[in-house]
């Protein structure tokens, strides 16, 4: 047990999903793994483990932001060895041609964070994907007629920006959308050498004003599950 993460040791399996959203961390276990059941209820922050095809398998909410996904993702590998960290989430199209619903794997993830700012003095660190689990996720997904994007997106510390055109000059320079915990998530994976990767689903577009509910982001986002657990 840790501080905010109430399993049993060996209750989390080596592989984590990671919404956000902990009724979405429910939804995945439901839907997706046999024999699911719940390990931490703390803080309403709800995780999972069960098994997908056979391998065992867990999903853990991590709240939204940086901050809030990197306490979880510390005691995930500190405390419970978890070794491949994959992070199902939703996002903001920076682009016109990156539609609702379309599914974007993040090779890397720029930031308005500070996170890094601490560490890396006057100098610009750069968080990426792990290899190997990308290369997993778009081979599966091409195995599978699944279409992907995949690129540079924005991990930002504000949902709410006092400037609504400001995403421009960061779609100028190819960011593909915005989400809020890539980079703290890439970061962490390279710090501990675990492996880390990033999914998404566009839920709403800055290009068009147009969204999806959130009971939608919530439920239906399926196509990027079966990505991350095609990876195992």
């Amino acid at each position: 047990m840790s501080i905010h993460i109430a399993a049993k040791k060996g209750e989390i399996a080596e592989t984590v999903l990671l919404p956000g959203d902990p009724l979405r961390a429910k939804w995945i276990a439901e839907t997706f793994f046999d024999n699911p059941f719940c390990y931490n209820e703390v803080r309403g922050m709800f995780g999972y483990t069960g098994t997908y095809k056979g391998k065992k398998v867990s999903v853990q909410g991590t709240g939204m932001g940086i901050p809030s996904a990197l306490i979880y993702c510390h005691e995930l590998i500190k405390d419970y060895g978890v070794k491949n960290l994959i992070r199902v989430g939703s996002a903001g199209s920076y682009q016109e041609d990156v539609k609702i619903r379309d599914i974007v794997i993040a090779m890397a993830a720029s930031s308005t964070s500070g996170i890094n700012n601490s560490r890396f003095i006057n100098s610009d660190y750069s968080p990426t994907a792990n290899f190997e689990l990308f290369m997993k996720a778009t081979t599966y997904a091409r195995e599978n007629d699944i279409a992907i994007k995949a690129g540079n997106v924005l991990s930002s510390d504000e949902f709410y920006e006092d400037d609504p055109n400001s995403y421009k000059q960061w779609a100028d320079f190819g960011i593909l959308c915005v989400e809020m915990e890539a980079a703290g998530l890439y970061t962490i994976a390279a710090k501990f050498n675990v492996k880390a990767l990033t999914i998404l689903t566009i839920s709403d577009s800055l290009v068009t004003g147009e969204k999806t509910s959130s009971a939608e982001r919530e439920t239906t986002f399926s196509k990027m599950i079966e990505i991350a657990l095609g990876t195992l």
